[in-house]
């Protein structure tokens, strides 16, 4: 297949854009966050507690906003998301005022910054479904497995660019600087999503009871081996390699880096993960996907021991790199697995329960890590869950022999024929 295929089609590239701006407003605005509150607490577990402020209601809101997206149209439905997001943005934008803090019991704004990060968990609840619907409407089918690795590859990027750019910003010109620039990014993401037109609703059930909609979602997810095993071990391996929500630790008390040093950190998975995407252009994933996606969970799992035992800066940082390098091989299987798999008119419905598997175990990690480093301190907390991801690889391997041997072959030549 043409690695560019999915370049050609000028509305994929407009969302491309989009998507790279809100990746990375998003993570830097979160690291921006990690640093301030650590900064205002030195606790571990407030930075547990951020990610437990947005999980909850990216949880509880998931299905809901699945059945909402399908059926609603998803171009105005993510410019109402990214709205939603800019209004955050600037709320925490202001609560990062150094007046304020002269003025205001550090608690109050704390509780702020807590209370505004779990609107973006109800955000996020929306926007992920919607991005993985839209993607859809943009490019046709044959298209799809290229696409998804131009779209991942794009996520990554911003993922680089976002926490790399958050460390120096924040050394630059501060935090509230900071909280502009993402402000600024996220009002750009706003105005180019009108670049793209507005798309059909592809759900031939528009007015479906909800209840019984998600129930079908449920039903196609759990019935649908391929899918549920990668979310499944996915999560387990995301929801125990959490380390990344310890790094200001790491950065301020044990390497000893500064910001600096911590937005180097916080980058490098990003730009190992990158550096696999690209790659994957030319070299795809596709064949024997299955044990591709175990491996890479493995590796995952031994970048992360390491990273907890080391003490040097730069094994530090390479073990980080290798850790996302794996973790984009997992990433790019995972996504070729639900947009080849999934139907049209259920796309939002298996986004959201992919959003609750594998995104919100993101933020549950983090509050795992939180929690296990205040109990066993950093380092054992660390070296514990890449521990336990190493244990549920093993697991999986043995217990799902089909899923070792998944292929994604066969669904591409289906989708290249038709």
């Amino acid at each position: 297949m043409d690695p560019y295929a999915a370049l050609r089609f000028r509305e994929f590239n407009v969302f491309l854009l989009v998507r790279f701006a809100m990746v990375f407003a998003w993570s830097m605005q979160f690291i921006v966050i990690e640093w301030q509150v650590y900064s205002m607490t030195k606790d571990p577990l407030s930075l547990g507690l951020i990610g437990l402020m947005e999980v909850i209601p990216a949880v509880s809101t998931a299905l809901f906003a699945g059945h909402f997206v399908d059926q609603n149209e998803k171009r105005n439905l993510l410019v109402k998301c990214i709205f939603g997001f800019s209004t955050i943005s600037l709320g925490l934008f202001i609560l990062s005022l150094p007046s304020l803090a002269q003025h205001t019991d550090a608690k109050t704004i704390l509780y702020a910054i807590y209370t505004l990060v779990f609107f973006g968990g109800i955000v996020r609840a929306f926007i992920g479904p919607t991005i993985f619907s839209l993607i859809a409407l943009i490019v046709p089918k044959n298209i799809y497995p290229n696409a998804a690795t131009w779209s991942s590859t794009t996520w990554q990027l911003g993922a680089v660019l976002g926490p790399a750019l958050a460390g120096f910003s924040i050394s630059w010109i501060g935090v509230h600087w900071s909280m502009c620039l993402i402000f600024g990014f996220s009002l750009m993401a706003l105005l180019l999503l009108f670049q793209i037109e507005r798309k059909p609703i592809l759900n031939p059930k528009i007015g479906e009871p909800v209840f019984q909609s998600l129930r079908e979602g449920l039903r196609f997810v759990f019935g649908t081996k391929a899918i549920l095993g990668a979310l499944s071990l996915d999560m387990i391996a995301v929801l125990f390699g959490g380390a990344i929500a310890l790094l200001p630790i790491y950065a301020q008390d044990i390497l000893h880096v500064g910001s600096e040093g911590f937005g180097v950190l916080r980058a490098a998975p990003a730009v190992g993960a990158a550096v696999t995407m690209l790659g994957s252009t030319r070299f795809p994933l596709h064949k024997n996907a299955g044990k591709k996606l175990l491996l890479a969970v493995f590796g995952f799992g031994l970048c992360m021991i390491v990273f907890g035992l080391s003490t040097s800066f730069w094994l530090s940082v390479a073990a980080l790199f290798l850790s996302g390098a794996v973790d984009g091989i997992s990433m790019i299987i995972r996504q070729t697995i639900l947009q080849l798999k999934t139907p049209d008119n259920m796309r939002g419905r298996v986004a959201s329960v992919n959003s609750m598997f594998v995104g919100s175990s993101n933020e549950l990690g983090a509050f795992e890590s939180g929690l296990t480093a205040k109990l066993m301190g950093t380092v054992t907390a660390v070296v514990f869950g890449g521990t336990m991801t190493l244990l549920t690889v093993g697991f999986t391997a043995l217990i799902s022999p089909t899923f070792r041997k998944l292929d994604l072959q066969r669904d591409i030549d289906e989708h290249e024929v038709g």
